[in-house]
């Protein structure tokens, strides 16, 4: 197992980033999906410049991006972002994508059980088949009912990834565990060798090791499993607007290089853009909770 991070939580350029994370112990980062923010010539330099290697990358399922939906155009428009992603990910010599099927945040369904499971599982293969194509792993990542009401246990996309094929997985992620799973570790042995990816924040959304989870137990399961992929950090610290907000000088209220699309998402996930000095702090102390477990 190795430490990865994300990038979307803060918009920033990515040199200053790999920086950050190289400084901290990070081998590898999971790159924000979205494939048009990105040169791959000057992305994989980089890279190289900072020796972090790309593990791969997330779906940014936001807007009409959703592979369940009931109009076969947005349909077939989302599929083309996933294998846009899959491409870039390809490009940077990365492995994996983390794929969130339906529109985060989108809580009504389309249309009944039987067409809507028909359209997500049909749009899937053919993301599949590209994947294959570009030799990039696809795993079902499941969310907490509050963020999508389709996908919310790791069952649930293990039932995806075995409708499209034996070679898909699944991305598992301990906020949303802790949330939706009768027993996490249950949930960490049922996902067995299926298990592609892992994101790391703790009860509380914050990084690993600012809340209530037993990260020792956590990592003991995965290794439990014989699990050799990344613990890939994706805090999304909580906005306090009131008098007892612990961290007054975490928002950044002047940000740069976000376009409104990128902060609607961060938005929604109840964040805003976080100021340097407190997204370093959160990439710290991640680094100091989990690296000494997996080492």
């Amino acid at each position: 197992m190795h430490l990865s991070t994300h990038n979307w939580m803060r918009a920033e350029p990515l040199a200053k980033t790999l920086a950050r994370i190289k400084k901290y112990g990070y081998e590898s980062i999971e790159i924000s999906g979205e494939p048009t923010q990105y040169d791959i010539k000057e992305t994989r330099a980089l890279l190289k410049e900072h020796g972090i290697r790309c593990w791969g990358a997330v779906t940014l399922t936001l807007g009409e991006r959703n592979l369940a939906a009931k109009d076969e155009g947005q349909r077939a428009r989302s599929v083309d972002y996933v294998k846009s992603v899959l491409t870039m990910v390809s490009e940077l010599e990365g492995e994996i994508i983390t794929l969130v099927p339906a529109t985060v945040g989108k809580v009504v369904p389309d249309g009944s059980e039987e067409e809507e499971w028909r359209w997500v599982v049909d749009a899937t293969k053919e993301c599949f088949v590209h994947a294959k194509k570009v030799g990039v792993k696809i795993a079902v990542e499941p969310l907490n009912r509050f963020e999508t009401y389709l996908f919310n246990r790791c069952a649930q996309a293990l039932a995806l990834a075995d409708a499209v094929s034996p070679e898909v997985g699944v991305c598992l992620d301990a906020f949303h565990l802790n949330i939706e799973e009768e027993d996490m570790y249950d949930a960490i042995r049922l996902a067995g060798n299926r298990l592609f990816d892992f994101h790391v924040a703790d009860n509380n959304r914050f990084a690993a090791g600012l809340g209530q989870l037993d990260w020792k137990k956590i990592v003991g399961t995965l290794k439990e499993i014989g699990y050799q992929g990344a613990l890939t950090n994706e805090f999304v610290a909580p906005v306090d607007r009131t008098p007892a907000n612990k961290y007054p000088t975490m928002v950044d209220r002047e940000p740069v290089d976000i376009s409104p699309e990128q902060l609607k998402f961060i938005q929604d996930h109840g964040s805003s853009v976080l100021t340097e000095a407190f997204y370093a702090d959160q990439m710290r102390i991640t680094a100091e909770t989990i690296l000494p477990l997996i080492r």
